[in-house]
């Protein structure tokens, strides 16, 4: 059942930064609501107030540039990403970890922010941001700082977020456009699912990068290997950077394996 909270909708930043400065741990971010709502109803989250993110003005689209790269803010939807040309034709890594996140009719609602926020160790957004070297830029009512995404994350549901600052946008470097990239998911069933573990996988320019997601307390990126190396090489790696747990879903033992297949499977799809 839910707990009673009161809501704002700010229509400028400045409104939107007030509100976080002045209720700070009590508040709590609304913009797609997929995961908000469903915590909320649980008992698992208590806000005293729910800010509303969607009316602030700028706060919704998707730019690119070749200086600035490609900037996505806090309201840009899974689907929007999905959409965009530059997206599909300068960052297939990212288009293919919003593919496989939910349903479409979820994809609609959920924000790529709101996914990467929310921190679960199986984020599906994750991956393609740590691969693509991307960076956080979080405000407050202070200021605003910049956090590579691979120093983000620091526990399960947890980030560096403070209690006033927002993570108001994703910024992906220009010169990450081009890179070739997939990603592979280990999912219970035939459909719609949370990942029992996934994969992605990013080259260009000689260098390799690995991300994986459901097999730590954090999506964990591997970095450091070039595209001659072995799928031995690679393979030992990513064994070295993650620590699976068994759990409801599966063994502890079947996400190292599947962990291995992807990375050979993508290996062999990216030659």
């Amino acid at each position: 059942m839910l707990s009673g909270f009161n809501y704002a909708a700010p229509r400028t930043r400045g409104e939107l930064l007030d509100l976080l400065a002045a209720e700070g741990q009590g508040a709590k971010l609304l913009a797609g609501g997929t995961d908000l709502l469903v915590n909320m109803r649980s008992g698992a989250v208590k806000p005293r107030l729910v800010i509303d993110v969607k009316r602030v003005e700028g706060f919704s689209g998707i730019e690119w540039s070749a200086k600035d790269g490609l900037v996505m803010k806090a309201s840009t939807t899974i689907n929007d990403l999905l959409r965009d040309r530059e997206v599909r034709e300068r960052f297939p890594l990212l288009a293919a970890c919003a593919h496989d996140l939910a349903s479409y009719q979820v994809r609609n609602r959920a924000t790529v922010v709101g996914n990467v926020v929310n921190a679960s160790p199986c984020s599906d957004m994750a991956p393609a941001l740590l691969c693509l070297g991307a960076r956080a830029r979080i405000s407050s009512k202070t200021g605003t700082r910049e956090v590579p995404f691979k120093e983000f994350f620091t526990g399960v549901k947890r980030t560096v977020l403070k209690a006033d600052e927002l993570l108001e946008l994703i910024i992906v470097p220009a010169e990450e456009g081009g890179a070739r990239g997939s990603y592979r998911k280990l999912k219970r069933i035939n459909g719609h699912d949370l990942g029992i573990v996934g994969v992605a996988m990013m080259k260009k320019g000689g260098l390799m990068r690995i991300a994986v997601s459901s097999a730590a307390p954090t999506p964990v990126l591997v970095d450091g290997l070039n595209e001659t190396s072995t799928p031995e090489a690679a393979v030992a790696a990513v064994r070295k950077a993650i620590s699976p747990i068994s759990d409801l879903r599966c063994s502890k033992e079947y996400r190292e394996h599947m962990v291995e297949v992807f990375v050979r499977r993508l290996l062999e799809e990216l030659k």
